[in-house]
């Protein structure tokens, strides 16, 4: 099993870490390109909506494939567009391979789940989860400061041409180590209808969210329409896949009715608002309000990056002794006390305590995802794994969206009242975010006292025999 996460997480982390490079070179790609910042936002954009249209697909082309080839398939696509993205010529290019990159990671990150609780057996614990969600934690701290070091010294297209190793590598470990589970019974029909809906419902409500700041508030043409066509499908999407019958939806939406993986999803979801609220802000911040560049804001978030990478070393014992619930609900509550100092600096604050502060940030966000999603699955039965593992992507990928659209707009309403003040108002919105998050995690099942129950329960019948 040791082998076959290894294989994942080598073949997955060049997927994550371009997902938050990229955001930093926006300027780099306007002035290189001969572009404006409208159009080479799209190359983040695209990227995003393709995701959301590849991850409903992921469980039936597994079932259809099986899980290692369809893993290796989405490696060579994402291989394959990273060089066209290095290669691009002009931003319509860029924008079009990028696209393609976005639909082989929004492949990957549903999959790397899925396989790495299949080569668990299907016996999910915290240790596991801290494993296999290593990279989606570490992506957006690590991939500034790589992708500052990029920027700084190399060309713009680094930025794609550092995942070719990479992914070389993963594909030939999943070669090696990922067992070969194609089913003997094909899957069953795609259930195009259900991608319909759902495929355009995503897009459109990521596309809203991601438009928002930029277009001045809610009330706009631009922001409204595909965020009420996205919410107007999402609802069409849940009557027709809720409906009972034999034909096995695109995702299935019906499980969310076991509280694990409903309480588990909500949790992800605010998770994600949580996460990506304040790391939106902070290289912003570095860069704008206290004049950084992009490698010193990138080289600065360090702490932040070793907080949670240290927090992986201790979460699961954490969750074993404490229970799932208690250790979300006080990693949530770091997380947003630990935001509060940045709601309270200003531009000659001191690094070093700022420091101190992300090292005590990263503790709560590197810890935040574990406990869900080491619950998430514990009553799913082994065949609704698939539609378990897109039913949380999907939570959390859209809370990621909902987090930075929030402190977005925020910031840039406030802007006209100075820069300082306004970092400080969307820190403030970032903090209360990780704050509310609470709300869902109070129903989050608590899995060591499930452990606890189990273990009696054994005692007992093992005494009774």
């Amino acid at each position: 099993m040791k082998k076959a996460l290894l294989a994942l997480i080598v073949g997955g982390i060049a997927a994550i870490l371009d997902s938050t490079m990229v955001t930093l070179a926006i300027r780099t790609l306007v002035v290189k390109l001969d572009s404006n910042t409208g159009a080479i936002q799209w190359v983040t954009t695209g990227f995003l909506l393709a995701m959301a249209v590849a991850i409903p697909v992921t469980g039936w082309a597994e079932r259809r494939l099986g899980g290692k080839r369809l893993w290796m398939a989405a490696l060579v696509l994402f291989l394959l567009a990273s060089v066209l993205c290095g290669a691009a010529w002009n931003d319509a290019s860029l924008i079009a391979f990028r696209v393609l990159q976005g639909f082989g990671a929004g492949l990957i990150f549903p999959l790397m789940q899925t396989l790495a609780v299949r080569a668990a057996g299907g016996r999910v614990s915290s240790r596991l989860m801290a494993a296999v969600s290593l990279p989606i934690a570490l992506g957006p701290i690590l991939g500034p400061v790589i992708g500052g070091v990029i920027l700084n010294w190399l060309s713009w297209r680094w930025l794609f041409l550092i995942n070719v190793p990479v992914i070389a590598v993963g594909l030939v470990l999943a070669w090696r180590f990922l067992p070969d589970d194609r089913r003997e019974a094909p899957a069953g029909r795609l259930d195009w209808i259900g991608l319909g809906l759902l495929a355009p419902a995503l897009a459109g409500i990521l596309l809203g969210l991601s438009q928002l700041s930029e277009h001045g508030g809610i009330g706009r043409a631009a922001v409204l329409v595909p965020l009420l066509a996205g919410v107007v499908l999402l609802t069409a999407f849940i009557a027709w896949a809720a409906r009972p019958g034999e034909r096995e939806p695109i995702v299935d939406v019906r499980l969310l009715r076991v509280r694990s993986l409903g309480s588990a999803s909500a949790v992800l979801f605010a998770a994600g608002a949580a996460m990506y609220a304040a790391m939106f802000l902070l290289p912003l911040y570095y860069q704008q309000l206290r004049g950084d560049s992009v490698l010193a804001a990138g080289l600065l978030l360090i702490p932040q990056g070793v907080g949670a990478l240290a927090a992986r070393f201790v979460v699961g014992g954490l969750v074993d002794r404490l229970g799932a619930r208690a250790v979300t609900i006080g990693s949530f509550l770091l997380t947003a006390v630990a935001t509060v100092p940045f709601a309270l600096a200003g531009p000659g604050t001191s690094q070093w305590w700022l420091g101190a502060v992300l090292l005590v940030r990263g503790l709560g966000i590197g810890a935040v995802l574990i406990p869900p999603m080491s619950v998430a699955y514990q009553d799913v039965q082994p065949e609704g794994i698939p539609h378990a593992t897109m039913n949380t992507r999907i939570a959390q990928q859209v809370g990621a969206s909902f987090g930075t659209a929030i402190v977005a707009v925020t910031l840039q309403s406030l802007l006209g009242h100075g820069a300082a003040g306004a970092f400080q108002g969307a820190f403030w919105w970032a903090s209360g975010i990780a704050a509310a998050a609470v709300i869902p995690a109070v129903a989050l099942p608590d899995g060591a006292h499930r452990r606890l129950r189990m273990s009696a329960r054994s005692t007992v019948g093992a005494a009774r025999s």
